[in-house]
């Protein structure tokens, strides 16, 4: 009967539950996404509000990313926590709880008093919030790709996960739109005396209403399957456990594959206001506009990746994805010293070209089997993030201050190197992904 049900789940086409499933998967991921990255785009006003007004602007940028960057260094915790959970107890229940654990945090920092009314507590309550907001997010993006790919047939996983990151990065998204509405229409004074408090309270508003809407979502058939079939053995070691005796050849790839996927996000996208503005002298609307752009050209690269992920060679779609990267970022930096009108070309290129991490989920979901495919993920991914993420969003200021102009542009281009033979040996493992999704 098992066999059965996943035939037909391979054959048969996308459903309207399917449907269903990604787009309140991706609506709920781009919210609460919005939620943990809109801090970094209003890290300037953060760095103001928050440190003392005699503060180096340098250094209180410096603290303001070392901030950010626990979020990430929590991640770990939150995911491997509610990996344990989703793959014992089901994913729907802790899609669901993640992004209840975003919303309540994101709304509180837009209610936090500042440095000047409470002193060093202001910043130190911002980092609790911050951290908080980290064990959210690493419960929710593995957890969301493990969904909608148990979810949908098995020629459509590919898709599936790079829709669901072309969501995520719709976040992203969102917070640039945020951010350029915001510069558009009030001045340094209002945005620093109590415009910076919207983003953070509507995003927190919007997460309740993701959470709500998530509720009509039903648990993979892959799960249920899996828990009448191995009820007892799932219940006697814990998933982390056996990802890290069993699957430690796929869990070193999946981290190798976070490396590449937060050098692109975290230099390309979040980050890339300090050198653009800083270094190369663009100006914050402007900076603001053409990574917008960028941002858009991601998302649809994520979906064009997914998608060549289901045709072909995932480990030939990375290596090749990756060397795009590569040309397209020489590109983008060469141009940088002609003006705006360059950036808004090729800031998009090149943010289309990060899109192949879009097709890096589809070897994560199938590198682990499903009794152990959440946590196998969570683990993998929120572990590389937490050091790789950390420690670009904390030394990118620093890269772009003290050494060459061009150093964080630099960093990724050895990366996605590095991604492309990494893509290549994926070739001689394809055999060895699982065959239950």
């Amino acid at each position: 009967m098992a066999q059965q049900h996943t035939t037909t789940k391979h054959k048969r086409l996308l459903s309207s539950q399917d449907y269903k499933t990604l787009s309140l998967s991706a609506f709920g991921g781009a919210l609460e996404f919005y939620d943990f990255i809109i801090f970094v785009f209003f890290s300037k006003v953060i760095g103001i509000l928050f440190f003392p007004a005699d503060m180096p602007v340098w250094l209180s940028q410096l603290q303001t990313f070392g901030i950010f960057a626990a979020g990430y260094l929590a991640r770990p915790f939150g995911g491997i926590v509610m990996a344990h959970f989703g793959d014992l107890f089901g994913r729907k229940r802790m899609f669901t709880l993640s992004i209840l654990l975003m919303a309540i945090p994101t709304l509180l920092i837009g209610c936090l008093p500042t440095y000047a009314v409470v002193g060093y507590l202001a910043p130190i309550l911002l980092l609790i919030l911050r951290v908080c907001q980290g064990l959210a997010v690493g419960g929710e993006i593995p957890g969301a790709w493990t969904f909608v790919a148990e979810h949908v047939p098995k020629n459509k996983v590919g898709l599936a996960c790079g829709t669901l990151t072309s969501g995520l990065t719709l976040g992203i998204f969102l917070g640039s739109l945020v951010s350029i509405m915001m510069q558009s229409n009030f001045n340094a004074l209002e945005m620093n005396s109590w415009v910076w408090r919207i983003p953070f309270i509507v995003g927190g508003i919007f997460g309740f209403i993701a959470m709500y809407l998530r509720r009509w979502l039903k648990e993979t058939p892959i799960f249920l399957e899996m828990q009448k079939r191995e009820k007892e053995d799932i219940s006697k070691k814990l998933p982390v456990w056996n990802v890290l005796s069993n699957h430690l050849p796929q869990t070193t790839i999946s981290i190798l594959l976070t490396w590449v996927l937060s050098a692109g996000i975290m230099v390309i996208i979040v980050t890339a206001h300090v050198y653009l503005q800083g270094q190369f002298g663009f100006s914050e609307i402007d900076v603001s506009i053409s990574r917008l752009l960028a941002t858009a050209g991601l998302a649809l690269g994520c979906v064009f990746y997914g998608y060549l992920a289901d045709k072909f060679s995932i480990g030939k779609i990375i290596s090749l994805g990756c060397i795009f990267v590569l040309i397209a970022t020489i590109i983008f930096l060469a141009s940088l010293s002609f003006g705006r009108e360059m950036l808004y070309i090729t800031y998009p290129i090149v943010g289309f070209s990060i899109g192949i991490v879009g097709a890096f989920p589809y070897y994560m979901v199938r590198a682990f089997p499903a009794k152990v495919r959440y946590s196998g993920v969570a683990f993998s991914f929120n572990i590389s993030y937490a050091i790789t993420g950390a420690l670009t969003a904390f030394l990118i200021p620093i890269l772009a201050n003290f050494f060459s102009k061009y150093a964080a542009g630099f960093y990724v281009m050895g990366v996605f190197v590095f991604g492309a033979l990494l893509g290549w040996y994926i070739i001689r493992k394809e055999k060895e992904l699982a065959e239950d999704i």
